[in-house]
């Protein structure tokens, strides 16, 4: 009897912490009026394809949310950093969808800078109770793998991660329209996995 007794508060104990991780993940439930922010570079702004095929543009249509694009071409994780607080308060977003550090990899910046600074970017938003996802960005080179910081913030700050499709679509012709830009094709993948990660997050009902 005793030895039952032990088990279930065992068991009791595992379900227990399981719930707690699932909480520490999900997301808000995004309500009709709710609005999103998808926040980066180049890559959240649309470059290599028209404006309304952005991946932000496809993802509101998708949705039925509206998706601000916030994205601006070229801007480092330092420049996205100073940037990001004026803009969360001015659009005050439900839900910070972050893309950024593609330029600093692209110009060998300093990794833990940019760990430092996605850091203080994710901080910012939950600070403002803005629930956060983040979007790997690959490093450059053989098979495009996903830099590992972006995992390993994620489980340091329990947000939920969209891992290796950024990789996996730039990896492949028929998606991109230059070595480091998505095509409309691309972006609407990207979409689609992002809209997956939200339903999976409870995000969507």
């Amino acid at each position: 009897m005793k030895y039952l007794t032990k088990m279930f508060f065992v068991l009791l104990l595992v379900l227990l912490l399981s719930g707690c991780d699932k909480q520490q993940n999900a997301l808000t439930v995004l309500r009709p009026n709710d609005i999103i922010l998808a926040f980066g570079d180049s890559l959240t702004s649309g470059v290599g394809t028209q404006p309304g095929l952005s991946y932000s543009a496809q993802l509101s249509r998708l949705l039925g949310r509206k998706v601000i694009n916030g994205g601006i071409p070229g801007e480092t994780s330092a420049e996205g950093l100073i940037r990001l607080p004026g803009v969360l308060d001015q659009i005050e977003p439900e839900l910070l969808l972050l893309c950024h550090g593609g330029n600093d990899i692209l110009q060998k910046l300093d990794r833990d800078q940019l760990r430092a600074n996605l850091r203080k970017m994710i901080t910012v938003a939950q600070q403002r109770n803005i629930g956060v996802v983040i979007i790997a960005v690959p490093q450059l080179g053989f098979g495009l793998q996903d830099l590992p910081l972006y995992k390993e913030l994620a489980d340091e700050l329990h947000v939920p991660l969209l891992a290796g499709t950024l990789g996996e679509l730039l990896a492949s012709q028929q998606y991109k329209s230059d070595p480091v830009h998505l095509n409309g094709k691309g972006y609407r993948r990207l979409a689609e996995a992002v809209a997956d990660l939200l339903a999976a997050n409870g995000a969507l009902r």
